[in-house]
């Protein structure tokens, strides 16, 4: 096989993965989970915040003052509720960027309940930091009265933390973002299905109305891929050198 040919199949399998890799990240709104940061002023008990907090046209909410806003820019309301449900202080608290326990006020939601978050302007992006993660969590984004997407803990649960505090449980800072103008949303919903409950702070709201630039789509493969693939082309090379060694020493 020459050198050419082999090239040639690299780069067609190179776009293949690529392909296949940006296809399979592709959806109308797309979430990433990370650890998240410190607090704007460098603090670590406050829970994790957005990498985004810094970014121009974004506000944050911390429930420091015991309250969910119903005034402002985002206004929550609290649907359905049984009563438990409420902006509180306890171990459940989500954990820090390095799971450090969280004694600021954090809000929770519980079986059957609901909060609603109205916005007042445009969003093409949403954090929160989350957790002790449990199942039946449920985001859910909608444009006016539309639903846009929703997503459950079984969609998205890949925290990258494990906190001692919560026994273990997952947490992390949970990232969605619009991947185009088609997918702004100005209402968010996040509500509790069956047992456990529903934990949340630190807030990060982006305002957009366009995609979200703050993540870029991969759309090459990986730098592991590429080795790889580099290196099924030097066996080739080794193979196709040795074969010619073999025939020079057979000729004499």
């Amino acid at each position: 096989m020459s050198l050419t040919k082999i090239a040639c199949i690299a780069a067609l399998s190179l776009s293949a993965i690529s392909s296949f890799i940006y296809a399979g990240s592709a959806q109308a709104i797309s979430f990433q989970i990370t650890t998240g940061i410190a607090g704007p002023n460098g603090e670590t008990d406050q829970g994790a915040f957005s990498e985004f907090t810094q970014l121009p046209g974004t506000t944050t909410v911390n429930f420091n003052n015991g309250q969910a806003p119903t005034t402002g820019f985002a206004k929550y309301s609290f649907e359905n509720n049984s009563g438990s449900s409420s902006v509180r202080s306890d171990v459940w608290a989500p954990a820090g960027a390095n799971g450090e326990v969280n004694n600021g006020k954090y809000l929770a939601v519980f079986n059957g309940d609901e909060v609603t978050i109205k916005l007042a302007s445009s969003l093409n992006y949403f954090g929160i930091d989350w957790g002790a993660i449990s199942s039946g969590n449920v985001f859910s984004f909608y444009n006016g009265d539309t639903l846009l997407k929703s997503f459950t803990t079984a969609d998205v649960n890949l925290a990258p933390i494990r906190a001692s505090q919560h026994g273990g449980e997952a947490n992390g800072y949970l990232h969605f973002y619009s991947d185009s103008s088609n997918d702004i949303f100005n209402k968010i919903v996040i509500s509790q299905a069956g047992g456990g409950g529903f934990e949340s702070d630190n807030h990060s709201f982006h305002l957009g109305t366009d995609k979200f630039t703050g993540f870029d789509p991969e759309s090459v493969p990986e730098p592991s891929i590429t080795l790889g693939m580099l290196a099924v082309g030097g066996m080739f090379l080794r193979k196709r050198k040795n074969e010619k060694l073999q025939s020079v020493r057979q000729s004499h």
